[in-house]
């Protein structure tokens, strides 16, 4: 069996979630209830997070090396046609599986790669920050988000509204971005690298960028002309980089939308008002 770790819940269309770097499956936690009323969720632990095991040491932790892992999982469960949503790393993830496999539709919530040449310096910057102060800081961190404006300053920059995560899964996502040990070769795979729109995916694609997302800056990190042609852009008011804990409801109406959304055959990016469910 592949080392991925994963959960599943639900009856219905296989739809499978990908996180972002540093994070693990249970960032998906908030949303997976109301999309297992819809769908069989897959949630994914990518190598070297969470549960799952690190590639070989001599693997490029590439996005395209990422999604054959992935590629793989999908084979042993024998899903042959799922949904996939990716969050950052994610959602550049789903796009490589995309191009490697068919997809019912494709999901990106704040996704990584959208800039024109390697990753901005911003982005290194407070990637390897963020990930110093969870791994060598840990306990004055977990203090800190006991208390609301504690998590303000933790989390204020990759979620939208920080104190609507409880302490404790704050707690959680210290420690799976301190912990994970594939945070750096995953890293370092995408520093000269960008996302590259192949031949037409022939899958509908949907992108949502939070209006509170401070970790893709606009001028550099949210390039949407570089996506398959037709992609739907859908707005996610109040929300951060990783939406799903600042307003389920909102990530659920999209993703469901997008899961019955049709091919597109316009080109360009077309943008329309989120759904909410």
């Amino acid at each position: 069996m592949s080392p991925l770790a994963f959960s599943r819940r639900g009856a219905g269309p296989p739809l499978v979630l990908l996180h972002a770097l540093g994070s693990s499956r249970a960032c998906w936690d908030p949303v997976v209830p109301g999309l297992a009323e819809r769908f069989s969720v897959v949630a994914v632990d990518l190598p070297g997070f969470g549960d799952s095991a690190p590639l070989p040491a001599d693997a490029e932790a590439s996005p395209a090396r990422l999604a054959e892992s992935v590629a793989g999982l999908l084979d042993e469960l024998g899903i042959e046609k799922p949904h996939v949503v990716g969050n950052s790393l994610g959602g550049w993830i789903a796009l490589e599986l995309a191009a490697m496999r068919p997809t019912a539709s494709v999901t990106l919530l704040a996704p990584a790669g959208l800039w024109r040449r390697g990753t901005p310096l911003y982005c290194l910057v407070s990637l390897r920050l963020t990930r110093w102060a969870c791994r060598h800081a840990p306990r004055v961190l977990s203090r800190l988000v006991a208390r609301p404006l504690g998590r303000i300053l933790v989390l204020g920059q990759t979620h939208g509204r920080p104190t609507r995560v409880t302490p404790e899964r704050a707690r959680r996502e210290i420690a799976a971005l301190g912990t994970a040990p594939g945070f750096e070769v995953a890293l370092a795979a995408t520093v000269h690298r960008h996302y590259r729109a192949g031949p037409d995916l022939r899958t509908p694609v949907t992108v949502a960028i939070g209006s509170r997302d401070l970790v893709l800056l606009p001028s550099r990190s949210r390039h949407l002309d570089q996506l398959p042609p037709g992609t739907r852009s859908v707005p996610l008011p109040g929300c951060g980089h990783l939406p799903m804990s600042d307003d389920p409801e909102a990530v659920i109406g999209v993703i469901t939308t997008s899961a019955g959304t049709r091919i597109e055959t316009s080109p360009g990016v077309r943008h329309e008002q989120a759904a909410r469910q």
